[in-house]
């Protein structure tokens, strides 16, 4: 029976919504005391009666989203003792441990679109303890907060990132989960770069998906069809990483849910298509201190400052320990192919796009740092929090800068070699800790493992369905 006339839910204008998420952003970047805004929130959850649910979300070590829908009651009465079964989530506690508490980051809190997520809900991000309410060690949104708090507590140092993430839209709805039964994905669109008419489905699917991140307060920038067929790219402004984290979870959500209402499927698997320019996740990085750009200096090499340069250097020296992090599928090595503009080149460059580092043109505000070996399947905590580590205590190289810098190595080729320098590299062992190294090797080998060792011309069906964003549960179970 419809309850439609009978029940007033929350359903929020666009521009009322992204006034109030825009509102929100502004209170994280201004570091408001914790205690103050979690006593406004409440407040609010109270005092809104057309509010029916609260989805909490977290992340597990490999990337994926998970949202629980709390009901608003409970969840006022119970915020400070949510738990969940840690050893239901690939990668977070075995059965004999398996109580894990949700601990509400109430900072990071948004208002939906209600015609993509139904009307009567917010969201907000959670962290994940253990049951005496330590952190926990596999969720990497809270190592990744904890470690740009301690920075900006300690001299005000803040870490700026502004990702850009390709993806693909594909004919039908869950066209990677059917992949099994059609061996392939069909384009929604031949066209390029720049290349789709107002209103054609590729454009239909840009422009809404890009309205509801601007109502969710991303401050977009450009939205545009990307150079591959069916490929589409949607930038949103700089901002502080672990703000710009949880967006591109979100972005990635937004785009799956809207393609969803299109019959369509939005894919951000690296190299869903052979033949064909894959998905990358650019990953434009720099620190500041009391509003100075750190990476800037006049007339350092390419407007970059020492400080700049040695975080590309121990990104460069590193490279080939952290590969595993920001590539993190089977799938992600087809995209580390020397054509199509591939960045596997283990260098920096201010213009060549095959070059694992890339040294964009910037001024004092924008000078910043790229990493272009990106997949966008990778979970974005754990990326963050690894390229600012690596970046600032890295091992340095241990010959001349220059001679390093110019001279041409390549990133892994395929998973095996990725997970085994990974396993292999103390330095991965001090920032990550023994436990999540090796529980992150040993998901990514039980994934390579139902795959065929070498990759070949044609996507494999298995790279597919035993991918971590994609994976149907009942074939991984049958396997």
């Amino acid at each position: 029976m419809e309850t439609k006339g009978l029940r007033t839910f929350l359903e929020i204008p666009y521009d009322d919504l992204e006034e109030r998420n825009l509102r929100v952003k502004e209170q994280r970047l201004k570091h408001e005391s914790a205690d103050k805004i979690r006593e406004e929130r409440l407040k609010y959850l109270t005092d809104e009666r057309n509010l029916k649910a609260v989805t909490v979300c977290f992340t597990d070590l490999e990337g994926r989203l998970h949202m629980l829908d709390y009901d608003k009651k409970f969840l006022l009465k119970s915020a400070d003792n949510l738990t969940f079964d840690g050893s239901s989530i690939r990668g977070f506690s075995q059965q004999a441990e398996s109580d894990l508490r949700l601990n509400v980051d109430w900072g990071s809190f948004y208002w939906l679109p209600s015609d993509i997520f139904g009307p009567g809900k917010v969201l907000v991000f959670s962290e994940v303890l253990e049951r005496d309410g330590t952190p926990y060690h596999a969720d990497m949104r809270g190592q990744l907060k904890r470690v740009t708090e301690a920075m900006y507590q300690k001299d005000g140092t803040v870490f700026h990132a502004a990702p850009e993430v390709e993806g693909f839209l594909f004919k039908g709805r869950d066209a990677e989960r059917h992949y099994h039964e059609t061996g392939k994905f069909e384009f929604l669109s031949t066209g390029g770069y720049y290349h789709s008419l107002p209103g054609d489905p590729l454009r239909a699917f840009i422009d809404k998906a890009a309205e509801a991140q601007r109502a969710m307060g991303f401050q977009n920038e450009k939205d545009h069809p990307e150079v591959a067929p069916s490929q589409f790219e949607m930038n949103f402004s700089y901002s502080e990483a672990l703000i710009s984290a949880d967006q591109i979870q979100l972005y990635k959500l937004l785009c799956r849910q809207v393609a969803a209402q299109m019959d369509t499927t939005a894919c951000f698997l690296p190299k869903p298509v052979t033949g064909v320019n894959g998905n990358g996740m650019h990953m434009n990085m720099s620190l500041s201190k009391g509003g100075k750009n750190l990476f800037y200096e006049k007339g350092g090499q390419d407007g970059l400052s020492q400080m700049g340069w040695d975080f590309i250097d121990r990104l460069l020296t590193n490279a080939n320990d952290i590969c595993l992090v920001l590539n993190s599928s089977v799938n992600a090595y087809r995209r580390l192919d020397p054509h199509f503009e591939a960045p596997n080149q283990i260098k920096a460059s201010a213009n060549n796009r095959g070059a694992m580092v890339r040294i964009p043109y910037g001024n004092e505000r924008s000078a910043r740092v790229e990493c272009r070996s990106v997949a966008p399947d990778a979970n974005p905590y754990l990326v963050l929090y690894t390229l600012l580590r690596t970046g600032l205590e890295g091992p340095q190289p241990q010959e001349d800068a220059e001679t390093k810098r110019s001279r041409t190595r390549f990133l892994p080729d395929n998973i095996f070699d990725a997970v085994r320098l990974f396993k292999g590299s103390q330095f991965v062992t001090n920032i990550l800790g023994e436990n999540v190294q090796s529980k992150f090797a040993e998901l990514k080998t039980a994934s390579a493992e139902r795959c065929p060792k070498q990759l070949g011309t044609r996507v494999k069906e298995a790279e597919i369905m035993f991918h971590h964003e994609v994976t149907n549960q009942y074939l991984w179970s049958q396997f």
